[in-house]
């Protein structure tokens, strides 16, 4: 049976887009980016926004945070402001093309790519290098297409999950391998190196295109878990409640598009249990797609970015 037509439908903007005249500027040698040394042993934190030019929830969560004056009690903290060139693209009508330049920076970070220094991504994931080799601690900001609820996207190694579980936010928490279009900044080189090796790193997913409020609460509870902020330091209102319980999930398998035709079989907003293996939840080139396995749970599906390689779901199971 022919697949029915289906078109990703585009949600207005909501959010207002930040001005960063001040903030990509920086305070060091690497526009954009914001050093700080307490001058005491401890963590190099990084925070990372915009690795995705339209994603604006992380940058409003930094430029809160320089605002507000956070700085170290031990170690040292960096803010970046990453893709910018892409962020100078965005328009609220018009958003998706903001997304990146020349290709998708939380794509390119791997040796072969960096070497290869052909696109705006790929340089500017050069100059931020220095930083993201230095940092022990790392939580990068994104947010989604069509989906409300936050995620954090934690990797496969149980030192990540485990510190997840310990911020207490958001409610989800997915484990997931990555993408076969290429490596994902959360595991840059001992990032994802298996073992405990003193790092961690997160990627927030803060909800549709995004909360701030979500970016604020997690950043505020990832500095203290790292020490690098007291209770003190945390502006009023920042910390949400704690989820009532947070549940861990498995990617299994990541659905690639093999073409621009790919069709769901209804809208789906994530976080869908699909009770049933074999359910059909979409087609790829005319082929069904189906779930492999009782109470399969989709994860971010889009067709936002739809072209050949791209994941446009993740199935995944209860840890």
């Amino acid at each position: 049976m022919s697949p029915p037509p289906a078109v990703a439908a585009v949600r207005p903007f909501e959010l207002a887009c930040p001005r960063l005249d001040a903030e990509r500027v920086g305070n060091g040698a690497t526009p954009g980016v914001w050093h700080f040394d307490a001058g005491l042993p401890g963590r190099h934190v990084l925070l990372t926004a915009l690795i995705h030019g339209n994603e604006l929830c992380g940058a409003w969560a930094l430029k809160d945070a320089l605002a507000a004056g956070l700085r170290p009690r031990r170690g040292k903290l960096t803010l970046a402001f990453c893709n910018l060139a892409a962020f100078d693209r965005f328009d609220p009508l018009n958003y998706a093309p903001a997304r990146f330049v020349d290709e998708d920076m939380n794509r390119v970070w791997s040796a072969d790519k960096l070497a290869s220094p052909d696109t705006q991504e790929r340089r500017r994931a050069r100059a931020l290098l220095p930083w993201v080799e230095q940092a022990d601690w790392l939580l990068d900001f994104h947010s989604m297409s069509n989906a409300d609820e936050p995620l954090q996207l934690t990797g496969t190694q149980p030192r990540n999950i485990e510190l997840a579980l310990k911020l207490g936010n958001p409610a989800h928490l997915v484990a997931d391998a990555g993408h076969a279009a290429g490596v994902r900044l959360r595991d840059y080189g001992r990032f994802g190196a298996e073992g405990e090796n003193g790092t961690r790193s997160l990627l927030i997913e803060c909800g549709f295109h995004g909360a701030p409020t979500v970016a604020r609460d997690i950043l505020a509870r990832f500095l203290l878990e790292a020490g690098t902020l007291a209770a003190d330091d945390i502006p009023p209102g920042w910390l949400a409640d704690a989820a009532p319980r947070q549940r861990a999930l498995r990617v299994t398998h990541a659905v690639a598009a093999r073409s621009a035709d790919f069709r769901f079989a209804q809208p789906w907003q994530g976080l869908e249990r699909i009770a049933r293996a074999g359910t059909v939840i979409g087609w790829s080139d005319g082929e069904p797609v189906a779930t492999p396995y009782d109470d399969c749970v989709l994860i971010m599906p889009s067709l936002a970015n739809l072209r050949p390689g791209v994941t446009v779901v993740r199935l995944a199971q209860p840890i």
